[in-house]
């Protein structure tokens, strides 16, 4: 049996009230890490939410109702299952919020060895004139509110955290930990979502630029692309897509994600790092 070594190991989790994040923080849960839990519940008024309601009636309201549920009934499923664990709903676009997740999560779990970049904030903006895109999804002109939107989390909220990581990991003079990374790619542009698509892609270029960094410091940083995964936002004409398009007739599941994520983590992966899992 693998056995990846991630007993006792602590690990911050954002964005882990649903989805991937939930499903990553219940992982590494279960090999044994204590996770430390952050997230946001989005209100009705988010662009995220709001540009949902344009699409299927069921996916739109089972979307909404997922992205404003609180971090507790993840948090009561590891301690059910004798985890160790703790949470703080935090608003990552305030860059006063980073420095306080990291005293909550070692003041009531230990130093951070695992940080896991999940949060993201989306919003569908467009250089063109447009009022939807082929999902049926809201959209809305580039513009700089749908710009600091985007980068505020995924891409500066990242920078400080992985910032804050560091600096703690120096000053208590650590010899290993583990950064992962959640993107959907941007490199080569992102039709529709082009400022979501920019802020990842600003996402990977800090993560491997940590792994290069941090390297002498026995830290490993590396970006997991997830394939399109059902996290309440799919819709069955939507699945049918995607099967088609996918290598695998496949639609992803969060757990899936999840497995990569705790692999990165593991000790069979620690000659791994600056690299990007693309998962299809």
């Amino acid at each position: 049996m693998i056995d990846p070594q991630l007993e006792g190991r602590v690990a911050l989790v954002t964005g882990a009230n649903q989805g991937i994040g939930a499903a990553i923080a219940r992982a590494l849960a279960e090999q044994g890490a204590a996770v430390f839990i952050t997230s946001l519940r989005l209100g009705p008024d988010d662009p995220g939410v709001q540009a949902m309601q344009a699409t299927d009636g069921a996916t739109a309201s089972a979307y909404a109702n997922a992205r404003v549920q609180p971090a507790d009934a993840v948090e009561s499923e590891i301690l059910s299952r004798g985890g160790r664990t703790g949470a703080w709903e935090a608003d990552l676009s305030d860059p006063a919020a980073v420095a306080e997740l990291f005293d909550r999560a070692e003041a009531s779990l230990g130093p951070v060895e695992i940080l896991v970049n999940n949060a993201d904030s989306w919003v569908g903006d467009t250089f063109l004139l447009r009022a939807t895109d082929d999902l049926g999804r809201r959209l809305t002109p580039v513009s700089a509110a749908t710009h600091d939107h985007s980068f505020a989390v995924n891409s500066r909220a990242t920078a400080l955290l992985i910032a804050e990581f560091a600096r703690r990991h120096q000053a208590r003079g650590a010899a290993w930990g583990r950064i992962v990374s959640l993107t959907t790619g941007g490199a080569g542009g992102f039709p529709d979502e082009v400022s979501y698509g920019a802020s990842k892609n600003a996402l990977e270029s800090y993560t491997m630029a940590a792994a290069w960094e941090l390297g002498p410091l026995g830290v490993t940083a590396n970006v997991v692309c997830p394939p399109a995964t059902d996290t309440g936002w799919i819709t069955p004409e939507l699945a049918a897509q995607i099967r088609r398009d996918s290598p695998l007739r496949h639609v992803g599941q969060p757990e899936e994600v999840a497995e990569v994520a705790v692999f990165l983590a593991s000790h069979q992966a620690r000659f791994v790092t600056g690299q990007k899992i693309v998962m299809r």
